[in-house]
């Protein structure tokens, strides 16, 4: 994902760039402004900026669009609220992903290839990257990571198809 924070949350946010890793290697970086940090949950918004479009064939991705994302610093996931130019909901983007650490000005996430998407109105509920997270090794690498991050998958579809985020966003 490529993002900009410029106007995405307004002028008082202070800058922090989240960087998600993967495979030990750093996939992206970006800019993000912080919404709030509650000292488990930090939220951040950015703008979805550099790569042009991204279809996904269920949702695609646009200059303009803005992300609302949910790190935690206890769970094994994150959440992405998307939104377009206009501030019409996309839906939600999920990650399964270590719990998030804050390093200063850097949020960062290590990715665990697992990802869930719900739409605005809930009738598309899908598991991503199943294949991939299968094919990373984790699970003979590290099978407690790998216990975790089907459990955070379980519980993020469970949420999606039960009424959506609003308690955990909230």
């Amino acid at each position: 994902m490529s993002v900009s924070s410029a106007d995405a949350a307004g002028p008082a946010q202070p800058p922090l760039t989240v960087v998600l890793v993967k495979g030990g290697r750093t996939k992206i970086r970006y800019p993000s402004a912080l919404v709030a940090d509650d000292g488990t949950r930090i939220a951040v918004r950015a703008l979805w900026a550099g790569a042009g479009v991204r279809d996904f064939g269920f949702v695609r991705f646009e200059p303009g669009d803005v992300f609302t994302e949910y790190y935690w610093r206890d769970r094994w996931y994150s959440v992405k609220e998307v939104r377009d130019g206009a501030g019409r909901l996309k839906g939600w983007y999920c990650d399964v992903t270590r719990p998030a650490v804050l390093s200063g000005t850097e949020l960062v996430v290590e990715d665990l290839d697992l990802d869930l998407w719900r739409s605005a109105d809930g009738t598309d509920v899908r598991r991503l990257d199943e294949d991939e997270f299968a094919a990373s090794g984790l699970a003979e690498r590290d099978p407690g990571a790998a216990a975790a991050a089907v459990a955070a998958l379980d519980e993020l579809e469970t949420l999606a198809r039960e009424g959506g985020f609003a308690a955990l966003l909230t």
